[in-house]
């Protein structure tokens, strides 16, 4: 039996004859990753200023990551503070998705999650003014903020915020800059970091 041939359309044959937009592409990741390496050492002065931080969260070990597909396309995450121990993990995410968004994800779960809940609850009306959202999915690895993923925290009203935050393992609160103020990126993404950083203390 024969097989279809695999053709290309003329956008795709001409790309793969040129070299400039893959090497682009790989430049700007590059840059993104320094972005990264220079936004945690300010992460790293936040926390050790901050009151209330246990040493095991500060003196985490950061780490970026990367890959090609999510949902289809590029992606570098930079982790830290980064605990992940058996049933248990504390984490703030910083995501740059490319297309889309960058984003800053508090991530709790376990003994950590018992230890914040409260106090996450306490700061509803600051939360609601600070453009943050909170995780409605059951699958706390997605990152997109479609309507079933995360909803804002201003579109809720207090009890339904309390229950949303009791209705999983886990608690992710986030924020997310457009890509088109990338010229500010280092600093908003500090701002975002330090504000999610006030459920880690004790």
């Amino acid at each position: 039996m024969d097989t279809p041939k695999i053709r290309l359309s003329k956008e795709e044959e001409a790309l793969i004859n040129r070299t400039d937009w893959i090497l682009t592409k790989n430049h700007i990741l590059q840059k993104v990753k320094q972005l990264f390496s220079n936004l945690q050492s300010r992460q790293h002065l936040i926390l050790q200023g901050m009151p209330g931080i246990q040493p095991a969260i500060v003196n985490s070990s950061p780490k970026i990551s990367k890959g090609e597909n999510y949902n289809g396309l590029p992606w570098l995450v930079l982790d830290y503070p980064r605990l992940f121990e058996k049933e248990s993990f504390c984490a703030i995410r910083t995501l740059f998705w490319w297309g889309n968004f960058f984003s800053t994800t508090l991530h709790l779960s376990g003994k950590y999650k018992i230890a914040g809940r409260q106090k996450i609850v306490g700061l509803f009306e600051e939360l609601q003014q600070k453009k943050i959202c909170i995780c409605i999915n059951t699958d706390q690895w997605e990152h997109h903020f479609g309507d079933d993923n995360y909803k804002a925290i201003s579109r809720m009203g207090l009890a339904e915020f309390e229950e949303v935050t009791g209705r999983y393992s886990f608690i992710k609160l986030a924020k997310k800059t457009p890509l088109d103020q990338w010229n500010d990126a280092e600093i908003k993404l500090a701002e975002d970091f330090s504000h999610l950083t006030h459920f880690l203390r004790d």
